[in-house]
């Protein structure tokens, strides 16, 4: 299965660094696996697997930034699969992808990985109103796989000291927290759209088997100003060199 060529877009990233096919009705990715890319400490030569990685956003950005890295993704829809192998393809970002459920895992992914990152579905199983497009609401409503199955993946998967990098809705935090049994030294940085806004995202960052300190950082403010005024972005600037120019994210350290 795969999508049609009138039914894609073609969407730049990174300031233009990146073009990449996405679904026109399906699923679109957006700031949220960008931030994610920009929060993974990856250096050159660890190897990264991207859970549920859709049509590679997410590994790609970070591809982008750090070269070098082994970048795996595991994606439930085949056709988000194929489509994350051509965007690789086309952008000569080395992404070897796999079909599949994280709960069983194809047989290449069963190895360690250095880190591993993710952009798990934010709604829950039930309640509110279901997307038209089957692909769209498979990728956003939480489905057999629960949250705390996302964290156990990542937990089997990682090397002793490997990073699990998660982005998230700020709703589900506890849930997230919960289920990192066998992790440590626990960041979390909420991201608020606008000055004393609530956070509406979190991005957080677990080691395997560590001992640090659990640290809730000051949030990250996504805009400025206190309200849209005009046709312009207006990102914050650690957020639009984030964006625009694929800077790590600094607030973690």
């Amino acid at each position: 299965m795969s999508f049609a060529a009138e039914d894609l877009t073609h969407d730049l990233f990174l300031g233009g660094r990146l073009r990449l096919s996405q679904p026109r009705a399906g699923y679109r990715a957006s700031a949220d696996p960008v931030l994610l890319a920009a929060a993974c400490p990856a250096r050159t030569g660890q190897s990264v697997l991207d859970l549920g990685c859709g049509v590679g956003v997410a590994s790609f950005c970070l591809g982008a930034r750090v070269a070098g890295l082994r970048l795996s993704g595991l994606e439930l829809q085949p056709a988000y699969a194929e489509l994350a192998r051509q965007n690789a393809s086309v952008t000569g970002i080395s992404l070897e992808v796999h079909e599949g459920d994280l709960r069983d895992m194809p047989p290449p992914l069963r190895v360690s990985f250095d880190h591993v990152i993710a952009n798990p579905p934010y709604f829950a199983p039930e309640g509110g109103t279901a997307a038209r497009d089957p692909g769209r609401e498979t990728a956003q409503r939480e489905g057999p796989a629960a949250l705390a199955d996302w964290t156990a993946a990542a937990r089997r998967r990682l090397l002793p000291g490997g990073w699990l990098t998660m982005i998230h809705s700020a709703d589900r935090l506890p849930d997230i927290l919960a289920g990192l049994a066998g992790f440590g030294a626990v960041s979390v940085l909420p991201l608020a759209a606008r000055p004393r806004r609530p956070a509406s995202r979190v991005i957080v960052r677990a080691r395997k088997g560590a001992r640090g300190p659990f640290r809730l950082l000051a949030p990250l403010i996504v805009h400025e100003g206190a309200a849209h005024d005009s046709d312009r972005d207006s990102y914050a600037s650690e957020v639009r060199a984030i964006l625009r120019d694929g800077a790590a994210l600094a607030d973690f350290g």
